[in-house]
């Protein structure tokens, strides 16, 4: 992978790093300021952040891989 590819997958990585870290505030600040009364907000937005999470993890992983077989 070439010099230019690795730098927007780390560029991806840190875009979904920051929305899995919004998505998880916004969680946080769900079940600290709003339940009991929200409760029915609680299944998006759990949903939301662990699919921002998981695409977080993907990408670092698709990112470590590259950097493992660059290295080689």
């Amino acid at each position: 992978m070439d010099e230019e590819a690795l730098k927007a997958l780390s560029k991806a990585v840190k875009k979904a790093k920051r929305i899995a870290g919004e998505k998880a505030m916004e969680l946080h600040d769900l079940v600290e300021d709003r339940l009991p009364a929200a409760y029915e907000d609680l299944p998006r937005v759990a949903e939301e952040t662990y699919a921002a999470c998981k695409e977080w993890a993907e990408a670092d992983a698709a990112l470590k891989a590259a950097e493992g077989a660059s290295a080689s």
